[in-house]
């Protein structure tokens, strides 16, 4: 008996030990692609990939759409490539390379260059030429007239695309402008002004050079899109409420609603409000398009009525809308078809955890799934004979795929690297439990082959809150880099659970606003929990040797569990997370009563891992960016000194000068490297 207890012993130390068949670099290597476009036209693709940190635009062009290098950076320098806009005959490509000011103002220098950092407007020709730098700033737009505007420093700034832009201001505006939005005939420009506790949507016309403000109010008015026919601008407009503010559940509120305004005149009237409780408050689409004015004069719009993120249209002239998608699905983002009949979108109406893309005629009628051959299927843009987008797989990252005329084209093949390991990589297995309240949890487990003896396990916790983690290579940077260190994780012998938590997205407005969550109560701990029993529940789990794993809401989550339970996990890594919601979120009530607002102190402080400190014991390695513009470096000072007090061991890795997702590729493969020699002293010891 005991010559078959240490023959198990050496196999498990055996199977735990042996060098994986995928290595760090080689999990981080893969490519991640963003930021897909298409030209007004629909002849030709653009979008964004970061190979190891080196970010380049690629393009691709009808009829045959096979993708090439339009950039040639070479270096892994932490400049984003962002915001990429087309010119309306598509000759153009207008782009945003650098990050946008921090809290203190500064531009990202995560390299700390001597010359800071920058962020910068600049366009380039498909036909060929260097890029041009055309000013400072961000957010882009063209005009079918080819004037260029785009913001800076908060104000709108307008250049010519020839090469000699002459960059000026194109007006002044109070408050801070943003959400560009040229009127179809080129003469007219529709911003939003944000002013503290209200916005308006303001014209700026170029005959008159006048600015108009469209039916201004109290509230916060958002989202501006133009009619056709450049007379009218629709827009969402949300009634300020405090209470919204708050990092908490927010089921019901004073409903928003869609107004249309003439873009001459200014006056305005309501189209369209929302219904009292669900769907209320509004909640937005992925991106930056929230409504869309179609074929037809109608007006497509989401709307959370049946608890659920779909999509709905009306007409113009007003009236009772019609409900374009519906069951128990939500949609993520959406685009108009080149003729403004239909709305492609992308959502897990098949499954889910996963991703499609689907489309529907505004009038309402047959919807119909595009495409069923990849199991995260996202960012789709309309094609002048189809329709394209990104898609992924559990094995194989995310690239650009075409629809014509029923055929499916790969647009970029070679953006996989040859050398990727893909066959090393394992299927996550989906699966589901209930917390103590009886909720269901859905999950993905990594697990690398059959167990000789029970193994460690790690926990990972998302960020957000908003996210869904998903059965492969996730949409959002961010989350591709924590998929591809859960394959790692899993190669290195660890059983890896990626839990979708209460508050996260997907599966519906309740799920999402649960009772309690963040601030207000923490609810999300007891999913925390409930992952921890169903992992020791697990044959191949070792229950004494449960660690966690997670950045920003998940490293709080990581801390969160450490402090309250530390009897139950062996240790954590927490990438920059909130230790104290009384210093990392403020608090608006809808009282003014002193006591009250002492009251929502102190359970914003029962909800936070400092309130705990005094029975933490496990180890927990802290992991945070300097120049943190998401969660303020202080949350991770003031644990650093709480768990000094208590002697309690923790280890720290500390980026000076870089932000929250990290942007230098060396630091993400720095940051798991240390994390994954943590998990790996205090769990497989």
């Amino acid at each position: 008996m005991r010559a078959l207890t240490l023959a198990g012993m050496l196999a498990a130390l055996l199977c735990v030990a042996a060098s994986p068949g995928l290595n760090l670099e080689q999990a981080l290597s893969a490519p991640f692609i963003s930021g897909l476009t298409a030209s007004p036209g629909g002849d030709r693709l653009a979008w964004v990939v970061n190979r190891n940190g080196v970010r380049n635009i690629w393009i691709a062009e009808a009829p045959f759409f096979r993708g090439r290098p339009l950039t040639g950076y070479t270096e892994d320098d932490g400049m984003e490539i962002s915001s990429l806009a087309w010119s309306p005959d598509g000759s153009t490509l207008a782009f945003v390379r650098g990050g946008a000011p921090g809290k203190e103002g500064n531009y990202p220098n995560p390299l700390s260059r001597p010359e800071g950092g920058e962020q910068a407007v600049w366009v380039i020709r498909p036909a060929g030429g260097a890029p041009q730098r055309i000013d400072e700033g961000a957010s882009p737009a063209i005009s079918s007239r080819g004037r260029l505007a785009y913001l800076k420093k908060g104000q709108v700034w307008a250049a010519g695309l020839s090469a000699d832009p002459q960059p000026a201001r194109l007006f002044s505006a109070r408050g801070e402008c943003r959400s560009l939005v040229w009127s179809p005939d080129g003469n007219a420009l529709a911003f939003v002004s944000v002013r503290g506790d209200h916005s308006f949507i303001g014209v700026f016309d170029l005959s008159s050079n006048s600015i108009r403000y469209l039916d201004p109010g109290v509230d916060r008015d958002d989202f501006p899109v133009w009619s056709p026919d450049s007379k009218r601008v629709a827009f969402v407009r949300i009634p300020y409420a405090r209470e919204l503010l708050l990092f908490g559940p927010k089921r019901s509120a004073e409903p928003w609603s869609i107004r249309v305004a003439e873009a001459a005149g200014g006056a305005g009237r309501e189209l369209w409000r929302a219904e009292s409780g669900r769907g209320s408050v509004f909640h937005p689409l992925a991106g930056d398009k929230q409504i869309f004015w179609a074929a037809g004069s109608r007006i497509v719009f989401p709307w959370e009525r049946d608890g659920w993120k779909h999509l709905y249209a009306m007409t113009a002239a007003g009236g009772i809308p019609i409900q374009l998608t519906s069951g128990n699905f939500e949609v993520e983002t959406a685009t108009l078809s080149l003729d403004s009949r239909s709305i492609i979108y992308a959502s897990n109406r098949a499954d889910l955890d996963g991703r499609s893309i689907w489309m529907t005629p505004v009038a309402g009628g047959v919807t119909s799934r595009l495409t069923a051959n990849r199991s995260i299927e996202h960012s789709p843009v309309a094609l002048s004979d189809g329709a394209a987008w990104l898609a992924a797989t559990a094995r194989e990252p995310a690239r650009p795929f075409v629809l014509l005329g029923g055929s499916l084209i790969d647009a970029a093949p070679q953006s996989l690297p040859a050398a990727f390991p893909k066959q090393d990589l394992v299927e996550p297995e989906l699966v589901a439990f209930r917390s103590a309240d009886g909720m269901e949890i859905r999950g993905q487990l990594f697990t690398a082959g059959p167990a000789a003896a029970p193994r460690p396990a790690v926990i990972y916790l998302h960020g957000g809150s908003r996210r869904q983690m998903l059965r492969g290579w996730h949409p959002m940077e961010y989350y591709h880099q924590a998929y591809a260190f859960n394959q790692y994780l899993a190669a290195r012998g660890f059983v890896v659970l990626s839990v979708n938590f209460r508050s996260g997205t997907g599966y519906g407005l309740e799920f999402r606003e649960a009772l309690h969550y963040g601030a207000v109560g923490a609810s999300e701990l007891q999913d925390v929990l409930a992952a921890a029993d169903y992992l020791a529940g697990r044959k191949d789990v070792d229950r004494s040797r449960i660690g966690l794993w997670g950045g920003s809401y998940g490293g709080y989550l990581v801390a969160l569990a450490l402090a309250r339970f530390s009897e139950r996990f062996a240790a954590g890594v927490d990438l920059h997370g909130v230790h104290d919601w009384r210093t990392e979120t403020r608090l608006y009530l809808d009282s003014d009563d002193v006591s009250v607002q002492q009251e929502a102190l102190r359970l914003a402080f029962r909800s936070s891992p400092l309130a705990y400190v005094e029975q933490w014991s496990s180890p927990v390695f802290l992991i945070h960016g300097d120049d943190d513009p998401e969660v303020e470096f202080r949350q991770t000072v003031q644990l650093a000194e709480a768990l000094r007090r208590r002697n309690v061991p923790f280890e720290q890795l500390v980026f000076a000068d870089e932000g929250h997702g990290f942007l230098v590729h060396a630091h993400w493969l720095e940051a798991f490297r240390r994390a994954s020699d943590f998990l790996e002293k205090y769990l497989k010891k």
